[in-house]
């Protein structure tokens, strides 16, 4: 027996080429991004200009030193919520981080004179009261395990700022 070839396709090459030519278009105009996917300077700019509003920093910002081997507070007025953004874009990376990892991210080196510089964490007080406030805005939660994850609210507050960040400029190798 032979089988009976249908006399009208289903549809025709023209229309189906015309709707995958239409599906490309619809891609290539938008591109969902993530905090992984843009370049992290211009995301913690973008962010800390966010939370300008929602985050309440310490009476004495302008006073406190961000580490023991510091001699003076940071220049920048909004140093504070550049910091926030910074830790908040931390925890989106990397889940169930605490206090102790942030001193050491955040730490350097102390340079003693002409003795031999070692390494310093970074002030504890700080980092927590800058998760205190992230959690107060309901962007970062407690992990059971110990440390901060982040929320979903949180994580679709920075997927949005993310997408409105600048692509990246493209490597070129030669």
């Amino acid at each position: 027996r032979k089988r009976r070839e249908r006399t009208t396709p289903l549809h025709t090459t023209e229309e189906r080429g015309h709707e995958t030519r239409a599906h490309t278009m619809a891609e290539e105009k938008y591109t969902p991004k993530t905090v992984k996917d843009v370049d992290s300077h211009e995301f913690v700019r973008q962010y800390a200009k966010h939370l300008k509003g929602k985050l309440t920093p310490m009476e004495n910002v302008d006073l406190i030193k961000t580490g023991c081997y510091k001699e003076l507070s940071p220049y920048d007025p909004d140093w504070y919520f550049v910091r926030a953004a910074s830790v908040a874009r931390k925890i989106y990376l990397k889940q169930g981080i605490g206090i102790g990892k942030f001193r050491k991210i955040y730490g350097s080196t102390y340079r003693k004179g002409v003795r031999t510089e070692h390494f310093c964490k970074v002030s504890g007080g700080l980092i927590r009261h800058i998760c205190q406030q992230l959690e107060k805005a309901g962007l970062v939660e407690l992990y059971s395990k110990g440390g901060r994850v982040i929320t979903s609210a949180g994580k679709r507050d920075l997927d949005l700022i993310a997408g409105r960040c600048p692509n990246p400029p493209q490597m070129i190798f030669t």
